[in-house]
């Protein structure tokens, strides 16, 4: 398809063309699947739980949303510059710093015919939005999340001279980030992959797998078809292999390149077009434990208002705390939110085989970004010697994300959290928490989130 890459090509065509390279997944699916293509393609219509909340409907509790309203008051005025066009200026009123920076050669995107090995397409990341930008192309794609909706996707017109900027994607995105993949009906996700990739983008699958990755996967198995540096000692990891073909997996040792402070190294692309010559180790760490969470998150959003709904509980969609769901609806909604609680507090997260270590500036201004306990400990304090961060729950309970979650959910987890580092839970399943871990821990929640510190002085008075 590089005839999507002329330059004469107006933006409206170029991106209209690429709606339908995308969409052609659908059809695949219905060949994969067994279905007649309206099948397919019915399969992929909003489903009820999109409906429940009104996906397809305006996303205002975003940043994004809220960047855009100010750009069209004229309140703030993007900067265009040589061949990034609008996307520096766009991280600095997004609050991401390019040093989150992570390369992509794997033809995942919307604007897979531009990718490659020698054009990775670039990742920049917050808490809570995602901007990735591709060599050769006037779409830069912006992927947030909504208070209310979850993850919502967004193209950015970086060319100057256009009316409105931001153009709001559903369907065409969903195609791929739905938890039901191109089959559709389950809700919306955020995914990070692992696979051997060639060095055109293509993903080598006849004879090796694909994996999704989350806190569970092993280092070992990260990042094929991802640029990697930093230090990861004798720890091997699948980044920056780059082979021609299936034929030579067998010798992937020859081709490791490993431990190495900047992609100029590799010799391989030019990173004077990027941002950065780093696609962070530490940051596509901290990536993959945010998608984990915020994934499960979207998935309690989604789902249980439409479970309450099925049970007949609709008044209770709004219940003020755990205890004031009917039984029924506890028994039914305990298994998400404990999944939740699990992600949160790292079960099961792999451990580290030696010492990693990445980009100063990034590690640096990830760590300042929270709030800090009255002897200076944070959340966001990493350890990277055996697991990603030196305690025992995850930064995002901070996030907007969280704090949205249903009241009777957020009440649910803050007692599993109180229970498991108080002491009082007899699950095997958190007895990898050290003691002292778990005390210091609780200090930070109780000295920086303030509902929190609430919720235990109300349980303390309940239970003296």
């Amino acid at each position: 398809m590089a005839w999507l890459a002329k330059k004469g090509m107006s933006l409206d065509l170029r991106k209209t063309l690429l709606v339908a390279a995308c969409g052609a997944v659908v059809t695949g699916a219905a060949a994969t699947w067994g279905l007649t293509q309206a099948e397919a393609a019915g399969a992929n219509s909003l489903r009820s739980e999109y409906e429940a909340i009104d996906y397809a409907g305006v996303a205002k509790d975003n940043p994004v949303y809220r960047l855009n309203q100010r750009i069209k008051s004229g309140e703030v005025t993007l900067k265009y510059e040589g061949e990034h066009g609008y996307l520096e200026s766009l991280l600095k009123e997004l609050k991401i710093n390019p040093a989150s920076q992570i390369l992509v050669f794997s033809k995942t995107s919307l604007q897979h015919p531009y990718i490659n090995a020698k054009t990775p397409r670039s990742i920049y990341f917050n808490d809570d939005t995602y901007v990735a930008w591709v060599q050769g192309t006037q779409l830069v794609e912006v992927t947030t999340t909504d208070d209310k909706k979850g993850p919502v996707y967004f193209l950015f017109h970086n060319t100057p001279k256009v009316e409105d900027h931001m153009e709001r994607e559903t369907h065409t995105c969903l195609n791929c980030h739905d938890t039901y993949g191109n089959m559709g009906g389950g809700v919306p996700d955020l995914l990070a992959s692992s696979s051997i990739i060639s060095k055109g983008g293509v993903r080598l699958t006849e004879k090796f797998w694909t994996r999704e990755v989350n806190d569970t996967v092993p280092v070992d198995d990260r990042w094929g078809g991802w640029y990697v540096t930093g230090q990861s000692g004798d720890q091997p990891h699948m980044g920056n292999i780059l082979i021609d073909d299936l034929s030579q997996m067998s010798s992937l040792d020859a081709v490791r390149h490993e431990n190495i402070d900047t992609l100029d190294e590799l010799g391989y692309l030019d990173t004077s077009h990027y941002l950065r010559s780093t696609s962070d180790i530490v940051s596509l760490l901290v990536l993959e434990h945010q998608l984990t969470v915020v994934n499960e998150l979207t998935y309690i959003k989604f789902k249980a208002p439409v479970v309450l709904q099925r049970m007949k509980h609709a008044d209770a969609i709004n219940a003020p705390s755990w205890d004031a769901l009917p039984a029924d609806a506890q028994q039914v909604l305990r298994r998400m939110l404990d999944d939740l609680v699990k992600r949160m507090l790292f079960v099961g997260a792999a451990e580290y085989k030696d010492q990693i270590s990445g980009s100063k500036d990034y590690s640096d201004w990830f760590e300042a970004q929270g709030p800090k306990d009255d002897q200076g400990r944070s959340l966001r304090d990493f350890d990277l010697k055996t697991k990603l961060f030196k305690h025992s729950v995850s930064f995002l309970i901070y996030s907007s994300d969280f704090n949205t979650l249903p009241p009777y959910a957020k009440d649910y987890v803050y007692r599993q959290i109180a229970d498991v580092l108080e002491g009082h839970t007899h699950d095997e399943t958190y007895a990898f928490i050290p003691d002292q871990e778990r005390k210091a821990t609780l200090q930070i929640l109780a000295d920086t989130k303030p509902d929190f510190a609430r919720y235990l002085d109300t349980r303390a008075a309940l239970n003296p």
